[in-house]
């Protein structure tokens, strides 16, 4: 095989080493350089799928490993993320003998991501139908969502944002959620352009134009576009189910 063929596995390496070192960070208190790279995992992901295309450097061994990446980096760095600041939440440094069994149950669930994030990445290997689409949430929208977390913490300028992630009533409900989406039946739209045509790629042109919007209102209104982060995903989740309502209608 030609070297140039093997560059989409290398920038899938670049993935792998990404989520690897955002764990490595969680674990040495730096959550924003852990949402950092959970962020240079995603720019990866993107582009080892189109130099794949563009080289047409398809093998078993890219599917694998890039697979093995995503749960890396898309799965178990973004449970350090929650883990971190449920620990944060819950007052504890380190969990000890000390800690209450309850307190221990709670760190337990942001593993839970990797269990489903898991299984989502392993029914995408095995299910012809998710090829121009999803089903299930795909793993980088889930973990874009929770590097975000801590970014907007930092970086939106409001106190309140901060109240409003480092609490129990919205951790532990958006992990549950974050597990059934990822596993449920939902299909969910790519964005990828077969054309420039816009009744074929329209819900892609909703999506784009809503956060062109978006960006435009933020900026007359002052809150800062990190906030956008999280509400992109709620939105691409929000115009999945409306597009699939659609469909199941006509």
């Amino acid at each position: 095989m030609s070297p140039i063929k093997h560059i989409p596995n290398f920038i899938t390496c670049l993935n792998v080493l990404s989520g690897t070192l955002s764990i490595v960070a969680s674990v040495e208190g730096f959550p924003i350089l852990a949402a950092l790279l959970i962020l240079a995992a995603v720019f990866f992901d993107f582009f080892d799928g189109f130099f794949a295309r563009l080289l047409k450097a398809y093998s078993l061994l890219g599917k694998e490993l890039d697979s093995l990446a995503d749960l890396i980096s898309f799965g178990v760095a973004p449970a350090f993320i929650i883990y971190n600041l449920l620990k944060s939440v819950l007052l504890i440094n380190e969990p000890s003998g000390n800690t209450s069994k309850l307190d221990l149950l709670i760190l337990f669930f942001p593993f839970l991501l990797v269990v489903f994030s898991a299984l989502r990445l392993a029914k995408f290997n095995i299910d012809t139908r998710q090829i121009s689409s999803f089903i299930g949430l795909p793993t980088p929208a889930n973990a874009i969502l929770i590097a975000s977390l801590p970014m907007v913490m930092a970086y939106a300028g409001s106190i309140k944002y901060f109240f409003i992630i480092l609490n129990l009533k919205f951790l532990i409900p958006l992990i549950f959620i974050e597990c059934f989406l990822l596993v449920s039946p939902i299909p969910m739209f790519a964005l990828k352009f077969k054309n420039l045509s816009m009744n074929e790629n329209l819900i892609q042109y909703i999506f784009l134009s809503t956060i062109l919007m978006l960006i435009i209102l933020f900026q007359i209104i002052a809150i800062p576009l990190i906030v956008l982060m999280p509400l992109i995903i709620l939105i691409y989740i929000i115009l999945s189910i409306i597009n699939a309502i659609v469909a199941k209608i006509q």
